[in-house]
């Protein structure tokens, strides 16, 4: 396997870089900071997670000219709202017959593009061998070499599975399938279902209400995407309601800690200021409530999230809204 780079440095990118290096593979790694890089390259340690030790194959570099050229395999691990202006911004650098995996997860607002959508629409038709890679995963258990199960998911299934191939290990099992767009639904909305699970922990409810949480907000991501032309399977699988049950329920899980704090009486802006990581979550509520918007689908839970973020409703008062609803039969 020939070069393999990856774009953004953060947590979940480095994790992955890891894994390959300690494969044997050929790793760059791309960071927007040259004074990270710099930390990265003397200090082999993530500025992030303390616990994930580069070994000195990795390669750190803040050019993006150098990091993909001659790299068969580009990882973008950037949070979503960034790809399109990075892309666009060094859009001649990319070749035609290079793999381009996407591992953030999120919707683009207005244009309610996924990720690989918009990759696709920076670099243009020609890219069909775009990737994504998802599923119930958490940075930190995957540096600790817990077994984590991924899906690769294309429209190109022989790309699929050469990075099936890449990232499988004695920890890490990965699967494929086709259905792309599911994919990257499941992995996106979820988030939004998770910043509702830490809402209610912050107001102190208790596993009844994930419970009804989980199990509802599937039905939301489910109905959307049908709607959207994707498969049920896809979100009974690990992009679905395993990584559903992963973010919503962890302690790690960041989208969960923005509800817990909202939960908890603290404003948006307060404790977006105060987190070091990216919840994606925030700006998903937005697209998925204009989405919803444009398919007529009913997302009650999403709506309500939407609606506590945006439109400073009281969390409280919208869990009473959501439970006093007119009943209806279970779908």
């Amino acid at each position: 396997m020939n070069k393999i780079t990856f774009l953004g440095c953060g947590s979940w990118g480095g994790a992955l870089g890891l894994a390959l290096a300690n494969k044997g593979m050929d790793v760059t790694m791309w960071h927007r900071n040259p004074e990270i890089v710099q930390k990265l390259s003397n200090t082999r340690k993530h500025y992030l997670v303390p616990s994930l030790i580069f070994p000195k194959s990795v390669t750190f570099t803040s050019s993006i000219d150098d990091a993909v050229l001659d790299a068969s395999i580009v990882i973008i691990a950037v949070p979503s709202p960034a790809i399109r202006d990075l892309l666009k911004s060094h859009k001649d650098v990319f070749l035609n017959n290079q793999i381009i995996v996407n591992v953030s997860k999120g919707i683009e607002i207005d244009t309610l593009m996924t990720v690989s959508e918009v990759i696709a629409d920076v670099l243009g038709n020609a890219y069909t061998k775009i990737v994504t890679l998802s599923g119930p995963s958490h940075a930190e258990e995957v540096i600790q070499g817990h077994p984590t199960t991924l899906v690769s998911s294309s429209l190109d299934i022989e790309a699929a599975q050469v990075i099936q191939n890449i990232f499988s290990n004695e920890t890490l099992r990965i699967y494929t399938n086709t259905d792309i767009k599911g994919v990257e639904l499941g992995g996106s909305i979820k988030n939004v279902i998770a910043i509702a699970t830490g809402i209610c922990d912050g107001i102190g409810y208790g596993d009844n209400t994930k419970a009804a949480l989980l199990t509802r907000g599937m039905a939301e991501i489910s109905r959307l995407g049908i709607a959207m032309g994707s498969k049920m399977k896809t979100f009974q699988g690990l992009s679905g309601m395993g990584d559903l049950i992963v973010t919503c329920l962890s302690k790690h899980s960041r989208n969960r800690l923005v509800g817990q704090s909202i939960g908890e009486g603290k404003s948006l802006n307060q404790i977006l200021s105060e987190m070091k990581m990216v919840a994606e979550g925030v700006k998903t509520a937005k697209s998925v409530h204009q989405l919803r918007q444009e398919y007529n689908v009913n997302m009650p839970i999403c709506e309500a999230v939407y609606q506590i973020l945006f439109e400073k409703r009281n969390a409280k008062q919208s869990v009473k809204d959501l439970m006093t609803r007119e009943l209806r039969i279970e779908d």
